[in-house]
């Protein structure tokens, strides 16, 4: 966003209530329009009508900004300092955002309520305050959520002392309000002057994730997901849910993202950019069972859990950004568990087409930090990053099946599935509504997520819920409605689940046996 403000440095640092000045003035796209690449005006990253949102072809190899997309703005937006000010307008009105000094031993904070010793008040980061507390003893504390991802202290988060200002923290904070977009469904409707910004090109060209034709896939309509096949059988769980469950009692309308007014969902994504790759097989999984973990939770983590399809790329555990099998997926949680979104960011590529000279995936590949100063045009700075640890998250059981009730019954009571379909170009083309194709012969070709199914109160024509991973423009808001029971692309033919899991199930026996037989990713 620091693209388009003149006011701020991009990469170099800027102020907070700029960016809520700017995002009352004009429209902001959300991640699965223009995802984050750690670059800004001052290091490639102009304000081109393709860094505010752009999509990527496996037909033409090229990448475009779409007709439409959803757009976000502030409504109200101010300044804010003091304790007893900065805690009405997180109870009254939601986080805030805080300028903080970062003292070495922040940069070391590992949990607990934090106190500079120091009295550092330099400010040099930004931080959001989401909360306040005090603990069983007394001691008064900030909620502060950071941005250095979910590896550092606790899950991304730590708490300050609350009302010494330490820190700085107390000084210098801005807040806004968002402006209601969505219920009219406001999108940014793209110009024929916009498609055709000649710095559109210069963005391809100077950044290098974005080379273009270099990386993108070899070719395909979609993303080639395979019919599921797991490599040494399935891990099936000791009940199956349709052997516990009478779809008769279940409801006609059932939805996890809205399960008695509670979203259980993880983020959506674009597999598409910042260049395409068919990574479809990657992330319907990982939707699904970061889906899984949340439900299986209540919600109690800090932020909801998202699952990271870069890492499963990376590893090819299934498959490359040429295809893959989503099979793998869960024999790679199962076997490693899997890291959350914020350890690699998603750059849609290969190992083998990150000129990092090497094809197995290694420490860097699954969860990574790095350090100043910014990264300069034309550079990838892969030396300034080092591997950390991280959370995995596995699967203790995993299996296939197919068919509208043992679809019903497993998403009711575990959570959303991965379903294969067919994906053609009408497909592609869709907008909303209930969606139906009479195929004669379908072949799978993309993996989703079914998170739930419904009837229409005015037809009755019963329908899945389903999930893609073509971004936030593609159809309603990212998901689809698609007839239950016949012409519906063969969803209900090839379809996977998972039992999540914070342990390893993975034995030392199995692992010998495995390795034995070459079955190493």
């Amino acid at each position: 966003m620091g693209e388009g403000d003149d006011q701020d440095n991009g990469c170099h640092g800027g102020e907070a209530f700029n960016a809520f000045e700017f995002m009352a003035k004009n429209e902001v796209s959300d991640e699965t329009c223009s995802i984050y690449r750690a670059r800004g005006r001052d290091n490639g990253a102009k304000c081109a009508s393709m860094i505010k949102c752009m999509n990527c072809s496996p037909e033409t190899h090229t990448c475009n900004t779409p007709d439409s997309y959803k757009i976000y703005h502030t409504d109200e937006y101010g300044k804010v300092s003091g304790e007893q000010a900065m805690m009405q307008e997180i109870y009254q009105r939601g986080p805030i955002a805080c300028g903080v000094a970062v003292p070495d031993s922040l940069e070391s904070y590992t949990g607990g309520i934090y106190e500079d010793k120091t009295g550092d008040t330099e400010i040099v980061h930004d931080i959001s305050v989401t909360g306040f507390g005090v603990t069983d003893d007394g001691q008064k504390y900030w909620t502060v959520r950071n941005s250095w991802g979910s590896h550092w202290g606790e899950q991304g988060f730590f708490r300050v002392v609350r009302g010494t200002n330490n820190i700085a923290i107390e000084t210098d904070c801005a807040w806004g309000t968002a402006k209601d977009t969505w219920t009219n469904d406001e999108r940014h409707h793209t110009t024929p002057e916009e498609k055709n910004d000649p710095l559109n090109e210069e963005i391809l060209k100077s950044i290098p994730e974005l080379n273009q034709p270099k990386f993108l896939a070899k070719g395909g309509k979609t993303c080639r997901a395979e019919k599921v096949a797991f490599k040494y059988g399935e891990r099936a769980p000791e009940k199956y849910a349709w052997d516990e469950v009478n779809v008769e009692d279940l409801p006609e309308n059932f939805d996890w993202g809205h399960k008695d007014g509670v979203n259980y969902l993880s983020w959506n994504k674009n597999q598409h950019i910042p260049v395409y790759c068919g990574s479809c097989w990657a992330q319907g999984t990982t939707s699904a069972l970061a889906d899984r973990f949340n439900i299986m939770m209540n919600n109690t983590n800090p932020t909801p859990i998202g699952l990271n399809a870069q890492v499963i790329v990376n590893c090819e555990a299934g498959g490359d950004c040429e295809g893959g099998n989503p099979g793998g997926v869960w024999e790679y949680a199962y076997r490693h568990g899997i890291p959350d979104s914020s350890c690699e960011q998603y750059v849609a590529l290969d190992l083998s087409k990150q000129k990092y000279g090497r094809r197995k995936c290694n420490a860097m590949d699954l969860c990574k930090d790095c350090v100043p100063p910014p990264c300069p045009v034309g550079e990838t700075c892969q030396s300034a990053c080092k591997a950390v640890d991280f959370k995995k998250y596995y699967v203790s059981h995993y299996h296939s099946f197919s068919g509208a009730d043992k679809m019903k019954a497993e998403i009711f009571k575990n959570g959303p599935i991965g379903c294969g379909v067919d994906a053609t170009s009408k497909f592609d083309k869709y907008t909303g509504g209930i969606y139906s194709e009479k195929i004669h012969f379908p072949m799978i070709n993309h993996e989703i997520s079914v998170v739930g199914w419904g009837k229409d109160a005015t037809t009755g024509e019963e329908y899945w819920l389903g999930r893609n991973s073509w971004g936030t423009y593609w159809g309603e808001f990212g998901f689809f409605k698609i007839k239950m029971g016949g012409d519906n692309l063969a969803i209900e033919t090839d379809c996977t689940a998972a039992t999540p899991s914070f342990k390893k199930h993975y034995t030392a026996e199995e692992e010998a046996y495995e390795n034995r037989n070459e079955f190493i990713y």
